[in-house]
């Protein structure tokens, strides 16, 4: 899979600081993301920023969706993981659906290991969630304004 150019530096500066192996899961998780959105109708272009010194992929455009954040999990080099706003209902969602598939931590986030494949199929549909959680949260009758 080819990687997207980086547009943000600080966000360049900070896959850089990765060890190669969380780097290269990481760049996965963000084409996976960029992907998506590209592929998602009313998701628009994304802003790739840093927020808590994580690279974040916000709906700015748009406003269609919540942010995604990817990280390595600090103090355990053989996990990394994709964050989502606690206060949505969006990893709850994502237990429903892929009980077994992921491994969550609490409300806020699905953690992967480094040596095992990303379900892309499922991680998709999840990412595809997050970037239009605000268009399945309006009111039916607010849709089509």
């Amino acid at each position: 899979m080819a990687t997207s150019k980086f547009i943000n530096p600080a966000v360049a500066e900070i896959f850089a600081a990765y060890g190669p192996m969380p780097r290269e899961k990481l760049l996965l998780l963000r084409e996976l993301i960029l992907q998506t959105a590209n592929a998602t109708k009313g998701v628009g272009q994304l802003n790739e920023a840093l927020r808590w010194q994580q690279p974040s992929y916000l709906t700015s455009e748009s406003g269609s969706g919540s942010t995604i954040r990817i990280d390595a999990v600090r103090g355990n080099p053989q996990n990394y993981a994709m964050y989502f706003n606690c206060n949505t209902t969006l990893v709850e969602d994502f237990k429903q659906l892929y009980p077994k598939l992921f491994k969550f931590e609490g409300n806020r986030a699905i953690i992967f290991d480094v040596a095992h494949k990303l379900p892309e199929a499922a991680l998709r549909h999840c990412i595809s969630l997050a970037l239009t959680y605000h268009l399945r949260k309006q009111p039916q009758a607010n849709r089509h304004k």
